[in-house]
């Protein structure tokens, strides 16, 4: 097994365009891959893809559509299940069933593809999403990222605004690091997500079937499932965790204390502990010997 330790860049097909990814990890390695939330990029991820390739994993990382680096969708149009066409196409193109880690957006779509198609993952990581998002809550992440239709005049002015929103986190000394999740245009600094994305969730029907579409995923998933939850979230209450966890018993449950809902960021050394605390028990659970071998 020849293990990679240089980032490799992918296209992936999602559905009806294209999809920028990242990979790590040695090539027959089990694939593990990462789904960021809304306004995220496959950058989020990087602590995270470092430990896959060190337990021996294939780590890809993708942009989701009207994200980084990926394809904006060409009718403008963004919703849950789009996103998880795109995955089940992304999937398709793996060619083997991977564990998938889906933080917020990311793993609302990775729990319809779960739940319809459960054949095609090996085990489902949900990083601080449920079924049940609360409201006051997303009402601040697509605030945060609306606030800044304009752009912004220099990377500074992009970090007040990041700081302002994340009170919580050091800022950094340097914001170079920040230019990557920016796009520079007409000499001012943009996000990198397609403007059209904010209008996901406004059609009256999508918003009136989405929560029965979520639940009735929830329910039906079978595969060995992983709930993170961040202890300061205001995403998903501690009520909609103990609800998921009523509709999928069989999962498992990790509470990350001092984490806000981006928990990979706020807390990555105990994130990464539970992730893969849990994917090393389900990859050796598949390798073992069926039981009748034992006894042999």
């Amino acid at each position: 097994m020849t293990m990679m330790t240089a980032i490799e860049r992918l296209t992936l097909p999602g559905s009806g365009l294209m999809l920028t990814a990242d990979a790590i990890g040695p090539d027959d390695g089990q694939v593990v891959l990462f789904l960021h939330g809304s306004g995220q990029t496959r950058q989020s991820w990087r602590k995270a893809v470092a430990v896959a390739a060190r337990h021996g994993y294939r780590a890809i990382t993708i942009d989701l559509r009207g994200h980084g680096d990926s394809g904006w969708s060409p009718d403008s149009h963004y919703s849950v299940q789009t996103f998880a066409d795109d995955l089940r196409a992304v999937v398709d193109a793996i060619g083997t069933p991977p564990i998938v880690v889906g933080a917020s957006l990311g793993g609302l779509a990775a729990m319809l593809v779960a739940a319809a198609h459960p054949d095609s993952m090996r085990a489902l990581v949900l990083v601080d999403i449920t079924s049940k998002v609360n409201a006051d809550g997303a009402k601040d992440v697509m605030g945060f990222m609306g606030a800044a239709a304009n752009g912004f005049a220099t990377l500074e002015e992009a970090s007040d605004a990041v700081a302002a929103y994340q009170p919580h986190r050091p800022r950094p000394a340097d914001n170079s690091g920040l230019a990557r999740n920016l796009r520079l245009r007409d000499g001012r600094y943009y996000w990198h997500w397609d403007p059209a994305f904010m209008a996901m969730g406004e059609d009256s029907e999508i918003q009136a079937n989405t929560p029965t579409l979520l639940d009735d995923a929830a329910r039906a998933l079978t595969l060995p499932t992983l709930l993170i939850r961040g202890g300061h979230s205001n995403i998903v209450t501690e009520e909609s965790a103990r609800e998921f966890l009523e509709m999928v018993p069989h999962a498992d449950y990790a509470h990350i204390d001092g984490a806000h809902h981006m928990v990979a960021g706020d807390a990555n050394d105990a994130f990464n502990d539970a992730v893969f605390a849990f994917i090393d028990r389900q990859v050796s659970a598949q390798m073992a010997p069926p039981r009748d071998e034992w006894v042999r």
